[in-house]
């Protein structure tokens, strides 16, 4: 509960209904790390430590490929501190595996939301196209809560504010 607290204090103000403290929603479904196609479980990603789940509108688009490259760079850092990144949109696994390659660079897994089933449970849909996910962050500890929620179209945010959350988490959990 501290921890819950503790990074509620971190936590931008956001659009997405769910609210620090919420449950995850669990969800498995296909995703791509370095090319290679695999299945993605959040329950046992979350038996690892806590996962960075963020939502993006589409695979190499501008902003989203500024994302994933920021995501990227950052990912030997949130691995240090126990988190698994994830990248989340309605893309084909087909392109996603692409796009693990040549925007992810190989750090981290994107997964593939097919009929948008898994934005719609975190409420991380685009409310001007349903089938398309909202730029939203997500940090979710190993016991299935939300610890912090960030929400910006603007892409530049996301990796600086969740890297924090994690870091407040980790100190909070020693």
């Amino acid at each position: 509960m501290g921890a819950s607290l503790l990074l509620a204090s971190v936590s931008s103000a956001t659009l997405a209904a769910l609210a620090v403290g919420a449950p995850a929603p669990d969800f498995s479904t296909d995703a791509a790390r370095a090319g290679v196609a695999f299945k993605f479980s959040l329950a046992e990603t979350l038996k690892k430590g806590p996962v960075v789940l963020y939502f993006y509108p589409k695979a190499f688009t501008s902003g989203c490929t500024i994302e994933a490259h920021n995501f990227a760079e950052a990912t030997p850092k949130f691995n240090a501190l126990g988190a698994t990144v994830v990248g989340i949109s309605n893309d084909n696994i087909d392109t996603l595996k692409k796009f693990s390659v040549e925007a992810c660079r190989d750090k981290f897994a994107v997964a593939a939301d097919s009929g948008a089933k898994i934005m719609k449970q975190y409420d991380a849909a685009l409310w001007i196209k349903p089938d398309m996910a909202d730029r939203i962050s997500y940090v979710i500890s190993p016991e299935g809560k939300v610890l912090y929620v960030f929400s910006s179209l603007n892409p530049d945010q996301h990796v600086e504010n969740t890297l924090k959350a994690v870091e407040v988490w980790r100190a909070s959990a020693r």
